[in-house]
């Protein structure tokens, strides 16, 4: 004998019945014998709730949701009974309505409505329910009977939740299944209390219904069949990557769902706990899947962790204070004033100083809590000895579960890191000596992330999924996207690292999408988004969205996005940028960025502010890092100057030079930009700072190449009048470091505490003198590196090398973020 039960969602629709007719007749095809419990058709219990709070008030509304509920139930039985069975069915449900509307109006007429009465109104769903539902199995060919589960479950007064008498119970349901041999379709929820006066059985009632006729039967299992493929990892609505656990013990589905699972619910399982009968957990719509197998058996090799679960909103409360250490009976008069006050406690946990208990109940009883426990404390607050209740509130709890954490080391230390890393901070930590729930408490905020980033730490270990919020998708961040899409697939498969561009902006537009961006449509999406840009609304998105692993993507230049990188890295979210301003800008701003990211356990990763692509912060951490001393820094740090100066050759005229780099794109639209050094001494700053230097832009001397009258030219067009001016004294410069066998080059050094850049002529000896093209060079002089200085060489600028160098430092967060 197997138990099948169906509930709401099951049951919804009547093609939603008729497919559980096609599971049913396939059981008895193959010779199975059953039972089955059915829920009221989804979504009439809170109709009804709903009519009779209504009616309660006065309001004459119940009357339409009467005519709905009358509609609802008349409709489904036209549709799936015909003929003369159609007639007797509809003639009973008229019987039935009258019945509840007659009721409904004495509710209305002395308004209110007891749990007495709400008991039997709310009978009025599942009864409809399995007895259309018999009927229609009837009239597919299968012995079928109604069966009102008030015939045989017998339960006491409390309505509402009313208490099962389970030996009356038990022994009711074995003699009446052996004098009924047909399929019987049993009403969930409802129940009867000795003189036939209807109760319910509380929340997950049907459940409980289905594990009561199982254990009255000895069944061989129970089935719940639901609209979800089993008990999943963690709720889907809140971790799109939660899957279905094929396996779990008694003990861990009870801890799913005291901690939120909502496919499950505590007392369901205790008959069929104590009578040791397995539990499927199936989805009616998917129905040759197997589910969820709920049972003694332990799964010795499988997940350490089983699930991850929650409650969403839960209150904390803490009573310390010197009074209570070393006194014993305090947590008793504690949680015994809480429990006459009928207070749930869902979670408790104290130091071993004794100093403080704390506690976390729902919300809407904290006021209620709070002059209880004040009560009982009164004496000890009036002297002292115990400080006022301190209530925190909008505060959720996040818990691992499963049997096979005990016997595996490091599950807690995991659980912590992986919430550090992302940003979320635990209020509170309860473990029982059992070690199948470590519960952490956490922002309310927090909840999804939280769900999210356990998730994938112990389910999703081999892939991390990295969310990306872009700003600026011209050149650099266009050629990015680009970058990223080609490389996506090999990364998720080869390095288990799964890209996500959750939003991207430009000048005009911004667009998000939680699931990630289309990346062959980026364009045409973000020409097509109707929400103008707006730097504090795009951040505030970005902070409520709240994802794992989150970076931020500046590839502008511009000093309205760098000031926002404080607020940014203290929200937990790691930074990859190209844009100089914000670690050129005043020193204190540098250090506060630094400090704020390793505070908050983040990244703020800016290779790219010098050399593009080229690998030289990182080389310059490493030598600091391994213990070598810098001795000195130099460098060609601009392509655009590099290129100038190394195709200034005999027979070329300066100006020409300038004009075709400006040409080429190399510089700015107006080349004193780069020629004045500015964009030099920002790199030059950065390079400085990294090995410990408090330089500020002021510190930095730079020996101009450009005449007065270049300087002070009021356009770009008198610039180059002035410069072509200039071309005989560029000349002579050329000519006298040629005469020497020497080039010219731009160079920015740093030696010891002095920063200067400066025009100089350097011979075959040196690095820089074969420089070609537009490439950058930086040459480290160190302790190690003395004789034969280490250089580093190759393009500076650049849409392709710098975006490259971005990915790369994205690459890099994602395994510092695992």
């Amino acid at each position: 004998m197997k138990v099948l039960k169906f509930g709401g969602s099951s049951v919804a629709k009547p093609e939603r019945i008729n497919q559980i007719v096609s599971i049913l007749k396939a059981y008895k095809e193959r010779g199975e014998t059953f039972a089955v419990v059915v829920s009221a058709f989804g979504g009439v219990t809170d109709s009804l709730i709903e009519m009779s709070k209504l009616a309660a008030n006065g309001d004459e509304g119940y009357i339409d949701l009467l005519a709905k509920f009358r509609e609802r139930h008349t409709a489904a039985a036209l549709e799936l009974i015909s003929g003369k069975r159609q007639d007797t069915v509809l003639k009973d449900l008229i019987e039935n309505h009258k019945v509840l509307e007659q009721l409904l109006r004495g509710i209305f007429l002395v308004r209110e409505a007891s749990l007495r009465t709400m008991d039997y109104v709310l009978s009025f769903g599942e009864r409809n329910s399995a007895f259309i539902i018999a009927n229609t199995l009837i009239e597919n060919g299968l012995a079928a009977d109604y069966l009102d589960a008030r015939k045989v479950i017998k339960t006491n007064k409390n309505f509402g939740s009313a208490k099962v008498d389970l030996d009356e119970t038990y022994g009711n349901i074995k003699d009446y299944f052996a004098a009924h041999p047909n399929v019987q379709i049993t009403t969930g929820f409802i129940a009867s209390a000795k003189g036939g006066l209807t109760t319910t059985l509380g929340r997950g009632g049907s459940d409980y219904t289905a594990a009561l006729l199982g254990a009255g039967l000895d069944a061989e299992c129970i089935e719940i069949w639901t609209d979800v493929d089993g008990v999943m990892t963690a709720d889907p609505r809140k971790v799109k990557k939660a899957f279905t656990m094929p396996s779990m013990t008694y003990s861990e589905a009870m801890e799913m769902s005291h901690f939120g699972a909502k496919v499950i619910y505590p007392p369901t399982l205790q008959p069929a706990l104590q009578k040791n009968i397995p539990l499927y957990i199936k989805n009616t719509f998917n129905p040759d899947f197997a589910g969820t197998l709920v049972s003694h058996k332990s799964d010795a090799i499988g997940h350490a962790v089983k699930g991850i679960s929650s409650i969403s909103h839960i209150a904390l409360m803490t009573l310390s204070g010197s009074g209570l250490f070393g006194v014993p009976g305090v947590a008793a008069r504690l949680f015994g004033c809480l429990a006459q006050a009928d207070i749930n406690i869902i979670l408790i946990t104290q130091g071993s100083s004794e100093h403080s208990i704390s506690f976390a109940i729902q919300p809407s009883f904290t006021k209620k809590a709070k002059k209880r426990i004040e009560s009982e404390f009164e004496f000890e607050m009036r002297s002292g000895l115990v400080n006022p209740v301190k209530v925190e509130d909008d505060l959720a709890v996040v818990a691992a579960i499963g049997e096979n954490m005990r016997f595996q080391p490091g599950i807690a230390g995991r659980i912590f890191q992986s919430l550090g890393k992302n940003g979320i901070n635990i209020v509170a930590i309860a473990q029982g000596s059992s070690e199948f729930n470590i519960s952490t408490v956490i922002n309310r905020a927090d909840e999804r992330k939280a769900l999210n980033a356990m998730h994938e730490e112990f389910f999703l270990s081999d892939t991390k999924v990295l969310h990306l919020f872009f700003v600026g998708v011209g050149l650099i961040g266009g050629t990015l996207i680009e970058q990223i899409k080609k490389q996506a697939a090999f990364l998720k498969e080869e390095r288990q690292l799964e890209i996500k561009i959750v939003a991207m902006c430009n000048t005009k537009k911004m667009i998000f999408d939680e699931d990630g961006l289309d990346l062959e449509n980026w364009k045409n999406q973000l020409d097509a988004s109707e929400v103008a840009v707006d730097m504090s609304s795009y951040l505030k998105q970005m902070y409520d969205l709240n994802l794992t692993n989150s970076i931020f993507i500046d590839n502008t230049a511009s000093d309205g996005i760098a000031k926002y990188y404080e607020e940014i890295l203290d929200k937990s979210i790691s930074i990859s940028t190209p844009n100089k301003i914000a670690t050129s800008s005043e020193y204190l701003h540098y250090q506060q960025l630094k400090k704020i990211a390793k505070k908050r356990g983040v990244q703020f990763m800016y290779e790219t502010n010098v050399g593009a692509g080229l690998p030289v912060i990182s080389t310059l951490n490493d030598l600091i890092a391994s213990g070598d001393k810098i001795l000195k820094i130099e460098g060609v740090l601009s392509g655009s100057l590099s290129f100038i100066f190394n195709t200034f050759k005999k027979g070329e005229d300066f100006s020409a030079i300038i004009r075709e780099a400006q040409t080429l794109g190399y510089t700015e639209p107006d080349p004193r930009t780069d020629l004045s050094g500015m964009d030099v001494r920002r790199k030059l700053i950065i390079l400085a700072r990294e090995t410990g230097l408090p330089i500020e832009a002021d510190d930095v001397v730079i020996e101009s190449i450009l005449p007065e009258a270049c300087v002070k030219a009021p356009t770009v067009d008198a610039f180059f009048v002035e410069i072509e001016k200039a071309n005989n004294h560029f000349e002579e410069l050329r000519a006298n470091a040629e005469a020497e066998g020497k080039v010219l080059r731009m160079i920015a050094t740093l030696d010891g505490d002095k920063a200067s850049i400066g025009l100089k002529a350097v011979d075959s000896s040196h690095p820089f003198y074969s420089l070609s093209g537009s490439d950058n060079m930086i040459v480290f002089t160190t302790e190690r590196y003395k004789e034969r200085p280490l250089v580093i060489r190759g393009p500076g600028a650049g849409a392709e090398v710098t975006a490259a160098g971005v990915f790369g430092e994205l690459i890099r967060i994602g395994h510092r973020l695992g």
